[in-house]
């Protein structure tokens, strides 16, 4: 007599403890028989050490149901009342529970709501991550918030299925990041109504996962859409609950991640020596962060793109020479699929270069931003950067060859997106 090994296999896809099993287990009985059912951990155990091969017929059925599948698939030796016939596995005969007499017609195998495990997160995180890649890439679109949409659907259908604690709460951080990567898709287009929608829902989802990460993540969201909206204290205060947040407290990427949004809402404000403290903070922090397994989304942070929020800060409070730089030194580390954060360091670089009155190279910059997105319609924000760049460059030199060569560009550009 050994270990059950198949059984504490499939648990542990599901990511269930003993309790937890028997509280599942308790359940399907109670769906069955209309009674609750008295399994307990101790049960499970015995299921475990191979104390218990041939379980009663109640047991059986409880198994199959939370698990989807007979039992022999579990290891286990079934009743006689219960043995499928080899010919259709998947439907189950109506049986007697031995034990009470009572007949119960079992649900069909091919019908049964099975359990969601850590297979099902895996799968799910795969499918969201293609969107994480998408938006890196050519940003926020329609039918990128439409795929997220879905994804967060099918997420909350696995919600409603029997789960572990751990597997609920990783399908509501699931939820919470497809809803966050809608609401950065609409940031992105400049839909801020939209996006403040799904921010407020991803709010919710990140509070019943509790993951720091996917917290985090919702408050620097925030700090984005007030920033758009031109709502400077709530950005302050979006930026300074990520930097408060559990997730920043712990890991010192992620107080990095804060630290600049922080230095971004006093640029905003209009305090500049703030903004240059908490960049340096900013800084500091990262250098000390240690490279980790991290949710696919924080992919795009890392010294390239602190640079790059950098240039933003400075260009924002007129230190363009100091903007230019840090651009530059964004653009020689951003890695690639990056095309769009590469695109928006372009910008900064361009607007840099035309404040100190160098409108020809910052023409010859901002040219570039198409041939980086390679053809991709530009997205919102991107699309107003480009348009106060190309109203600040006809104002500064509206009568050159290379203004009007740039405003037949821009007219092709907008009319092709």
């Amino acid at each position: 007599m050994g270990a059950n090994l198949i059984l504490q296999s499939r648990m542990d896809q599901l990511g269930l403890t003993q309790e937890e099993l028997a509280g599942q287990l308790n359940t399907a009985l109670h769906e069955i028989t209309g009674r609750p059912g008295e399994i307990s951990s101790r049960t499970v155990r015995n299921l475990l050490n191979g104390s218990s091969r041939r379980p009663i017929g109640r047991t059986c059925a409880a198994l199959e149901r939370v698990f989807g599948c007979p039992v022999a698939d579990l290891g286990f030796s079934a009743p006689s009342s219960m043995q499928h016939p080899p010919e259709d596995p998947v439907r189950r005969r109506n049986f007697m529970l031995s034990t009470t007499g009572t007949a119960v017609a079992a649900v069909p195998m091919g019908k049964q709501r099975r359990s969601v495990g850590m297979t099902d997160v895996a799968r799910a995180s795969a499918g969201m991550n293609q969107l994480v890649e998408a938006d890196d890439r050519q940003g926020g679109h329609t039918s990128l918030v439409t795929a997220a949409l879905d994804g967060r659907a099918e997420v909350l259908e696995l919600q409603q299925r029997n789960a572990s604690e751990r597997v609920r709460r990783a399908l509501y951080a699931l939820a919470a990041e497809y809803t966050t990567i809608a609401a950065y898709s609409c940031i992105d287009q400049r839909e801020p109504d939209t996006a403040q929608r799904y921010l407020h829902e991803s709010t919710t989802f990140a509070g019943l996962s509790q993951d720091p990460p996917t917290g985090m993540r919702v408050w620097i969201m925030m700090a984005m859409l007030a920033n758009q909206r031109k709502n400077w204290p709530e950005q302050l205060a979006a930026a300074q609950a990520a930097n408060a947040s559990q997730a920043a407290r712990r890991d010192p990427f992620f107080s990095s991640m804060g630290r600049v949004r922080l230095a971004l809402a006093h640029a905003s404000l209009g305090d500049p020596r703030a903004a240059r403290r908490d960049l340096g903070a900013a800084q500091d922090t990262l250098r000390k962060a240690i490279d980790d397994e991290r949710p696919r989304w924080t992919a795009f942070y890392g010294p390239a793109e602190l640079n790059h929020l950098a240039a933003i800060m400075l260009n924002q409070n007129g230190e363009s020479a100091n903007a230019e730089a840090m651009a530059h030194r964004a653009l020689a580390k951003i890695p690639d699929g990056f095309q769009r954060n590469r695109a928006l360091a372009t910008c900064q670089l361009a607007v840099a270069q035309l404040r100190q009155g160098d409108p020809e190279q910052a023409t010859t910059t901002a040219a570039t931003v198409f041939t980086i997105m390679d053809g991709a319609p530009l997205p919102g924000r991107m699309r107003t950067l480009i348009g106060d760049f190309h109203r600040d460059l006809l104002r500064l030199a509206p009568s050159t060859t290379y203004a009007r060569n740039w405003a037949d560009r821009m007219r092709d550009e907008w009319s092709r997106a």
